[in-house]
């Protein structure tokens, strides 16, 4: 769409809201695959046969001459065994989607502890993502430990009002910036749960690029909770997918609510193949990941300070994991609309998630740095910044 006609689409009062922002996102991914310079290509916005691409040579990580899994045997076993090894767990479940997993998992916990009650963070995913799942299907009651931007405290747990049968950790904590705690705030958090007799999920999501923040390997990490939940996409690249770790008695009963919840499918060998990719190429890269993610940070920050804008904020300083946040006082459409054109115009596409709207004139957006960003030194980043910042308002005079 031209200049004009995007204008034009934006003034149309016979447009709505959703319209808008459906045009917007396209233009975004468009600029985005479009872009010759990313900070990341994550595989879910490739074409059909880009994805497929992914299994070419499959054959590297599992034979592919074995018979295919029918409801869950052969090679989900396999991908099942794997995980458990990784995470140092007697037994893991693969489960279609993490939303499923964890509803499965913490109605088990809470058929043996006798407490349907979860403390979990109010910016944990059930809460914000998941749309009342665990209350309205799970049978679940969740209560809020804190609202802070960060995770919950040793004391907000053990002076909790109320007694709860599960303490649930989002590791990292995505909506408040992919934060987790230092290691020795996280393992007090879990004994002040076990000094009330409650059992600790980890909503791990994204535990794999935990381990550079925490200084400890995955087997360490995860020996902390009773189950953890981790994807085989969000930072592996997989297809999709998640699997559920823990005690063997759990996951043979998490297994048989699988298949109660409508997650016994038929077969599930191309998902599952992608996963056993992740694990084999992408798990041993995102330690370098989450350096280079630190470098890319420091940079946006001195870029940002050196455009002039009024204010902004990259959160954490220091990411903790390979994903942070920037926050700029701007509405979210102005700076979607400076983002895409930087990239539609210059080739290089700084941010490629959307903007959140926080607040008035205050938005958010989120920065990921996967393979395709570590080439970017600290000078591109200012001078990917120095691009975006011309093509705001305050800077239209600027050249880029």
């Amino acid at each position: 769409m031209s200049d004009t006609a995007d204008d034009a689409a934006k003034q149309d009062p016979h447009l709505s809201d959703d319209d808008r922002a459906e045009r917007l996102r396209d233009r975004r991914r468009a600029a985005h695959r479009g872009a010759r310079r990313v900070l990341a290509r994550p595989g879910f916005l490739g074409t059909l046969r880009e994805r497929l691409a992914l299994l070419e040579s499959a054959s590297d990580v599992y034979d592919l001459d074995e018979p295919s899994d029918l409801y869950g045997n052969g090679i989900v076993e396999a991908l099942e065994e794997r995980t458990a090894g990784q995470l140092g767990t007697e037994a893991a479940a693969f489960f279609p989607t993490g939303t499923m997993a964890q509803q499965v998992a913490l109605r088990c916990w809470a058929g043996r502890t006798g407490n349907p009650t979860v403390a979990l963070h109010a910016l944990s995913h059930p809460e914000v993502h998941e749309r009342n799942a665990f209350s309205r299907v799970g049978g679940l009651r969740p209560v809020r430990v804190t609202a802070e931007p960060r995770l919950p405290t040793a004391a907000e747990v053990r002076d909790f009002e109320e007694p709860f049968g599960a303490l649930m950790l989002e590791l990292p904590l995505r909506d408040a910036g992919y934060v987790l705690p230092a290691w020795e705030e996280l393992t007090e958090v879990v004994e002040a749960a076990r000094e009330r007799d409650a059992v600790v999920h980890f909503d791990g999501a994204r535990l794999w690029e935990s381990t550079v923040h925490f200084g400890r390997p995955l087997v360490e990490i995860a020996g902390l909770a009773d189950s953890v939940y981790v994807s085989f996409y969000k930072s592996l690249d997989g297809f999709g997918g998640a699997a559920l770790a823990g005690p063997q008695t759990l996951v043979t009963e998490a297994k048989a609510w699988r298949h109660r919840y409508g997650g016994m499918l038929f077969q599930q060998f191309p998902t599952v193949l992608s996963a056993l990719v992740g694990l084999e190429r992408e798990l041993p890269r995102l330690p370098r990941y989450v350096r280079h993610a630190r470098v890319v940070a420091a940079a946006l920050g001195e870029g940002l300070a050196a455009a002039g804008l009024p204010w902004a904020r990259v959160h954490p300083g220091v990411p903790h994991t390979h994903d942070f946040q920037v926050w700029l006082p701007y509405d979210a459409e102005t700076l979607s609309e400076a983002a895409i054109r930087t990239a539609e115009e210059t080739g290089t596409m700084l941010f490629a998630h959307a903007w959140d709207p926080k607040g008035p004139g205050l938005a958010c957006t989120e920065v990921h740095v996967r393979a395709a960003g570590l080439d970017w030194t600290a000078d591109d980043v200012t001078g990917a910044v120095a691009q975006f910042a011309a093509r705001l308002p305050q800077a239209s005079g600027r050249n880029p």
